[in-house]
């Protein structure tokens, strides 16, 4: 890392992983040519969790390499007095793996309904039955973690 004064601590990291609104997850196509792709994530200590369609091109290109790097940016504002902009980011490094089990399916999928949508968790169990045959869930071992933050001068 370039700038060493704005890394951050592990901890920290974990922390802009869990306030950002969603991450891009990084992978190679069947081509080897990157993609990037937009998803929501949830995480359970160093596991992170994701929903996606039962097929299509990011499932294809997961199954060729599932090794990812998911880029999260919990913060982006630009400065009034200078040109700079103060940020909170992390970039992880990992193994996706599609969970075909029911109940660890159920328990990814509940952790990215509380995230996202805690007040409708009161019907959560019987929107799961409804849709978890249709939808993937996976998860991804994370490697490694950095993080690094840009705070305004108090």
């Amino acid at each position: 890392m370039r700038r060493k004064d704005r890394e951050v601590s592990p901890e920290r990291a974990w922390e802009i992983v869990d306030s950002c609104p969603f991450a891009t997850m990084s992978i190679l196509d069947e081509e080897g040519k990157p993609y990037g792709v937009p998803v929501s994530i949830a995480r359970d200590g160093e596991i992170l969790y994701f929903h996606a369609a039962l097929e299509g091109r990011k499932i294809d290109c997961l199954k060729k390499n599932p090794y990812v790097s998911v880029s999260c940016v919990a913060k982006a504002e630009n400065a009034q007095d200078d040109f700079t902009v103060y940020y909170a980011s992390a970039i992880l490094e990992g193994r996706a793996e599609e969970i075909t089990e029911k109940e660890q399916k159920l328990h990814g999928l509940e952790l990215l309904c509380r995230k996202y949508m805690p007040h409708l968790m009161g019907g959560f169990q019987k929107y799961a039955e409804k849709y978890l045959p249709y939808t993937g869930v996976w998860k991804i071992s994370v490697l490694s973690i950095s993080g690094k933050e840009h705070k305004p001068k108090v």
